[in-house]
């Protein structure tokens, strides 16, 4: 004798609790792959176009005649001058020093990711040194710095790790994969020693592009 309940139609069933958990696990290493690669880079181009640098320097002001004390090395004021007002101080009006002058330069060539443009070091008039990436192509990619360092420049495999090895400065976050910038080296770095450039992918240690400076 059939049980009323016979004809009902089965309960469907439900997923597994490991089934569950290794979809959670697939979607978290999906994730954490695209954190850490960001591959929409390699398809994405950040174009910056930077000017020569140039430096800004105050004139002194007018009717007021210094000359350099090499006793004191302080500017001292001619007695004949007439004497400072706040009238004329504040008509002093900047004007812009000369060109940068070359103290290095380089090309760039490719390491792990196909990369072109010249590298120059510049002396600004108010004393600042200025490294310039200039026609940069290169590959976009995460954390790529700008380094200069003391290891040689080496084509091909055998040149991309080896810029972490001995001492580099960092210059900062490279600002975008094509077009002219400009980088702050900083004064206490040695370019007698620091002679080599490497825009350094920092995630993965490895050198998307490098160049020699030769001294000019």
């Amino acid at each position: 004798m059939r049980r009323p309940d016979d004809d009902r139609e089965p309960a469907p069933r439900r997923p597994s609790r490991r089934r569950s958990w290794l979809a959670l696990g697939a979607a978290v290493v999906v994730a954490a792959a695209l954190v850490t690669f960001q591959p929409w880079k390699l398809v994405v181009d950040e174009v910056v176009d930077e000017g020569l640098p140039v430096a800004v320097q105050a004139t002194a002001p007018s009717g007021v005649a210094e000359s350099l004390d090499t006793a004191t090395r302080a500017p001292v004021t001619s007695a004949t001058a007439a004497p400072t007002t706040s009238a004329s101080t504040s008509s002093a009006s900047p004007t812009v020093a000369s060109d940068p002058r070359v103290l290095a330069r380089g090309t760039l060539i490719s390491h792990e990711h196909a990369t072109s443009g010249t590298v120059v070091v510049l002396a600004l008039a108010d004393g600042r040194r200025i490294l310039r990436l200039q026609d940069l192509r290169t590959s976009n990619g995460p954390d790529v710095k700008v380094w200069l360092s003391d290891a040689p420049v080496r084509p091909g495999s055998d040149g991309w790790r080896v810029f972490d090895d001995g001492r580099y400065a960092d210059l900062g976050s490279l600002k975008g994969n094509v077009g002219n910038q400009n980088y702050v080296i900083p004064a206490d770095v040695d370019l007698a020693t620091l002679s080599s450039l490497s825009l350094w992918c920092d995630r993965f240690d490895v050198s998307f592009g490098a160049a020699t400076l030769a001294p000019v």
